[in-house]
């Protein structure tokens, strides 16, 4: 017998181990996780975001635009990036004054890398939700609104509807069936860029926004 069938006869012999049982996920989640209505979860996200100096503010559909557009003047921004066609970046543009110059990704990186680097002070995306048990918004980004945009411009606002906020990354993902399709890059930011050296002296804007802006929208008619 040759050194292979001593081999494949071993390994042919050998037991074969029983099938683990998979943890039951959700029984652990339902029994563990917090059981919050909507207030608790906007006051728990932001708790999280103004501890690591994000500004939070409460808005509503109808005075969103007009917030946005009193902090920029009040930060003296004089460029605000705006994806392709989107209905939030529509009506941005239809109000912004002529001191504030609105600029919209409408054109391959390659053909206004400069611009967008050296040129844009900030910018606003849509948040897909987000998770009040870490302090995380979620972004999912489409060729409407690139991941540039959250990543280049010293500002980022972020428009987050109040009632997409949830308790926490497993609720979500069951809640919007994320097994069932992601992105090809979903992010999840807790606060803007920041970094710390070997002296433990902590850094913001290393490595994306130094300023991170959330425009909390609550239903026409909810609590602000």
């Amino acid at each position: 017998m040759s050194a292979r069938d001593n081999i494949l006869g071993r390994l042919r012999a050998a037991p074969v181990a029983q099938t683990q049982l998979q943890p039951d996920v959700a029984s652990w989640f339902d029994h563990y996780s917090r059981k919050e209505h909507s207030t608790q979860r906007i006051a728990r996200l932001r708790l999280a975001l103004e501890a690591v100096k994000t500004e939070v503010h409460d808005v509503t559909p109808a005075n969103w635009v007009a917030v946005l557009l009193k902090i920029a003047a009040d930060k003296r921004l004089r460029h605000l990036l705006i994806g392709c066609a989107t209905p939030h970046g529509d009506a941005l543009a239809a109000c912004a004054p002529d001191t504030l110059d609105i600029v919209r990704y409408d054109q391959p990186i390659e053909a206004w890398q400069d611009q967008l680097f050296d040129g844009v002070d900030a910018s606003l995306t849509l948040a897909r939700g987000a998770v009040a048990e870490t302090g995380s918004l979620i972004l999912w980004h489409t060729p409407a609104e690139p991941r540039l945009m959250s990543l280049v411009p010293s500002l980022h606002f972020v428009l987050l509807e109040a009632d997409t906020i949830h308790t926490d990354l497993y609720s979500v993902m069951t809640n919007e069936g994320w097994a069932t399709g992601l992105p090809t890059n979903a992010l999840l930011i807790s606060g803007p860029s920041k970094t710390a050296d070997i002296q433990q002296t902590l850094a913001y804007g290393a490595h994306g926004p130094r300023e991170l802006v959330v425009l909390l929208r609550h239903p026409q008619g909810g609590a602000v």
